[in-house]
Parts: C-alpha cells; sequence; structure tokens
C-alpha cells in the first residue's frame, strides 16, 4: 500500500490499486476497440499496449506506484495526442466509455465523482481540434 504525507492511504489504495485500475482500463478500452470514431486514434492493430500505458498512467496519478513516469517520462498529454484529431465528438465518445469502466468497478459516490471530475477535466484539456 501507498501512503500520503501524514499516514493516509492514497486514493490508489483506497478505490483498491492496481485491481480497479485495470477493470476501469480493460472496460473503457473494450468500447474503444469497436468505436468507429476513437479506434482510428489507436494505430497499433493490438490495443495491449495502450492499455498498458494507460493503465501505468492513472494508477501513478492516483498515488501509486511511478512505473509510468519512469518508463515514458513525464506524461505530456497534449504532445502525446497532438498527431490525433481530438475533437469535441471524440472527447464525449472517450467519457462513454470511460463512463463505462468506472461504473462497472462500483466505486463510493464520493470516489466515483473525484475520478469522474478528474477524467471530465482531462478529456476537455486534451480537445486539439474545432468542431
Amino acid at each position: 500500500m501507498t501512503e500520503q504525507s501524514g499516514g493516509q492511504l492514497t486514493f490508489f489504495d483506497q478505490i483498491g490499486g492496481y485491481d480497479t485500475i485495470k477493470l476501469i482500463v480493460d472496460v473503457f478500452y473494450d468500447g474503444v476497440a469497436t468505436d468507429e470514431l476513437l479506434r482510428p486514434m489507436y494505430p497499433e492493430a493490438d490495443l495491449e499496449p495502450a492499455k498498458d500505458r494507460f493503465t501505468l498512467f492513472l494508477q501513478q496519478y492516483w498515488g501509486g506506484p511511478g512505473t509510468y513516469s519512469e518508463q515514458r517520462g513525464h506524461p505530456r498529454l497534449r504532445m502525446r495526442h497532438a498527431p490525433f484529431e481530438v475533437t469535441s465528438a471524440a472527447r464525449d465518445r472517450w467519457l462513454h466509455h470511460f463512463r463505462a469502466g468506472l461504473d462497472k468497478a462500483a466505486l463510493t459516490p464520493e470516489q466515483d465523482a473525484q475520478f469522474w471530475a478528474y477524467v471530465q477535466h482531462a478529456a476537455n484539456f486534451m480537445i486539439n481540434t474545432p468542431d
């Protein structure tokens, strides 16, 4: 388990750690795999590498191991997504699939609200192409 200063568990640990993040990401990518708008943004034939990167990113963001930064450096999310046209429609589809993952995880209402607020903020930040 990971503790924040003051001896409190991190949000990562509070929600169930790796297993919960992995579940959310797996459900998310199940949706992406068949989404006509989003799937072209994932050029790899196999979505497993993208799933692994997203899992590592989310676990680190929420206070888990820093493996993402150790392997990939700073997240630089906008730069990494710059080659793709991220429109508000793409954001909405992305949020739809992420919402399915959060629903499957069945977090407490407070945990869900905190996670969802971050995801919405991040999704809005990623828009780089006006509709």
